[in-house]
């Protein structure tokens, strides 16, 4: 690859960088609250002997307590739950080479590694020779400019693809066309293929039988990039697995529809996500209803697919929504392995309690504790605009946490005022938005194409995914080599504008008195004593 080349993606990275930094202070981290929860179905269902053998693995770590019947109450002193001590298989954070000076590029090609691009292009280059005639090939150089037009495209919006190359003033945009032509650039994203058309050949042979496999257009970048995201990077102790919807209008059968999402049609991945920094460490794509069900339920099978445990070891704390929470099954089986989670839970899920003596009612007052445990297991009532339920293998009923909110007096008078909070309920909103975190990231500037190839929307998102990643590590180095971010590199150091005039501000009065004479800005209608020596628009 040529200076050149390196220089054009590498500005394209580096723009996508400056400007997530932005939305990333813009964001926060407080992204996940509870309430606004998903309406999913599938559960987690057990037979009653795999019910009655989590109950009788009785956690020793942790001081039995008796079932009461009853919901207790904040006047009742809660135990102090023994956890597992926190023993990562590697440090936590970037696993690269820490005294090294990753460039931008460097990083973004730890994730589009050498494998991948060589088979995005020799895959791109079987296809568009049988499908489009006459197809030249295209090189690394090629893929290497493709990439950044599409990154840049991200961060400067236009209505159509094609008006990144119109020569007219106002779309008189030079990246693009200083970078690639615009019918290379097409030519390669309509030929673009990840997969090998023999083997897509074979495989839509196997449809309808178990060989069939639904992911066969995306198998080789997909193992590839989910291989990186968990080699490049170990989480920290708190982490989150959440939906992520990709927005899509292909017509197949794995496309699913969730109305508490910002994105109801698209694919549903699930993700393992560090809670702090928001890094992707791990996902997969829902295929639909499997040809062989599993007895556990989608919610438990999702979790315990993405906790690779040789990686992550003992004392990881895990924080899930409703869908997933089942006191009974994977919360359970997770304690069992050493391995702490916190989550809200649905009333009717196998394992919380029935009984509702002296539980919250209608009429108990905002910030009202209810709580039960049984062994390791503690479940949670506590009252905000509505109820909130939530079950944790990690914390105490109760303690010294407030909140403030608007409470009603017996005046009828609302006022601001602390109340408690649980442990539990606070560390899950903190905790739990990591993946909404990485959602944000990738959302601001994600280089999304309405295609209709399903498997070309997964190329564009494990780029996001790419990219947003690589961010993160990139992050952390300045961190650590207490640098400042690049936040945007330009590749000559000229400062010329798109018409290539140089812009000198003069004072208007050189008398030495800024107000007198000012001129009003046709753009902004503001007073300025100064005005452009070459082009005034005033």
């Amino acid at each position: 690859m040529g200076v050149a080349d390196n220089n054009k993606i590498q500005i394209a990275v580096g723009c996508y960088y400056f400007y997530s930094s932005s939305a990333e202070e813009v964001f926060g981290n407080g992204l996940h609250k509870v309430g606004s929860r998903h309406e999913d179905t599938d559960g987690a269902e057990n037979s009653e002997e795999r019910e009655r053998h989590q109950t009788e693995s009785v956690d020793n770590c942790c001081s039995k307590l008796p079932f009461t019947g009853r919901w207790c109450d904040i006047e009742v002193l809660d135990i102090t739950p023994t956890l597992p001590p926190f023993c990562p298989a590697r440090p936590s954070g970037s696993q690269l080479v820490s005294t090294a000076n990753y460039t931008v590029l460097e990083l973004f090609q730890q994730f589009f590694t050498n494998t991948v691009l060589l088979t995005v292009i020799t895959n791109t280059n079987k296809h568009g020779t049988t499908a489009y005639n006459p197809w030249v090939d295209i090189t690394i150089n090629d893929l290497f400019c493709f990439l950044s037009v599409v990154i840049y495209m991200g961060i400067v919006k236009v209505p159509s693809l094609t008006d990144y190359w119109r020569q007219g003033r106002l779309y008189s945009l030079s990246f693009p066309k200083s970078v690639i032509a615009g019918k290379k650039f097409l030519s390669i994203l309509h030929a673009l293929h990840l997969s090998s058309p023999a083997d897509d050949t074979v495989n839509e042979r196997a449809r309808g039988t178990a060989a069939f496999d639904r992911l066969g257009k995306i198998k080789p970048l997909y193992t590839e990039i989910r291989s990186a995201c968990r080699n490049n990077y170990h989480p920290g102790q708190h982490i989150a697995i959440d939906e992520r919807m990709v927005t899509s209008k292909a017509r197949t059968i794995f496309k699913q529809y969730l109305k508490s999402k910002p994105v109801r049609w698209g694919f549903k991945l699930f993700v393992l996500a560090d809670s702090t920094t928001g890094y992707t460490w791990d996902f997969f794509v829902y295929e639909g209803k499997s040809m062989e069900a599993s007895r556990n339920g989608l919610s438990y099978d999702s979790v315990i697919s993405l906790l690779n445990t040789d990686l992550l070891d003992t004392g990881y704390k895990l924080y899930v929504d409703n869908f997933y929470a089942s006191p009974a099954g994977l919360f359970w089986d997770l304690r069992q392995k050493n391995i702490s989670a916190c989550g809200t839970i649905r009333t009717n899920r196998q394992g919380y309690p029935r009984t509702t003596i002296n539980a919250l009612d209608p009429k108990s007052p905002r910030g009202s504790i209810r709580w039960i445990r049984e062994n390791p297991l503690l479940s949670v009532q506590w009252k905000d605009m509505r109820d909130v339920f939530l079950c944790s293998t990690m914390h105490m009923a109760h303690g010294k946490q407030t909140v403030q909110r608007r409470v009603k007096d017996d005046a009828g008078h609302w006022s601001m005022k602390d109340v408690p909070i649980p442990p539990a309920i606070k560390d899950y909103n903190r905790q739990m938005g990591g993946v909404d975190l990485s959602d944000a990231l990738i959302g601001y500037y994600e280089a999304v194409h309405k295609r209709k190839k399903w498997y070309k929307t997964f190329f564009y998102h494990f780029l996001d995914i790419a990219i947003v990643n690589g961010y993160i590590l990139y992050k952390e180095q300045c961190e650590v080599k207490a640098s400042n971010p690049m936040h945007q590199k330009l590749s000559s150091p000229s400062q010329q504008d798109e018409s290539g005039m140089h812009h000198r501000l003069v004072y208007i009065n050189t008398s030495g008195d800024k107000t007198q004479g000012r001129l009003r800005c046709r753009k902004c209608q503001a007073k300025t004593p100064v005005k452009c020596s070459t082009f005034c628009v005033f």
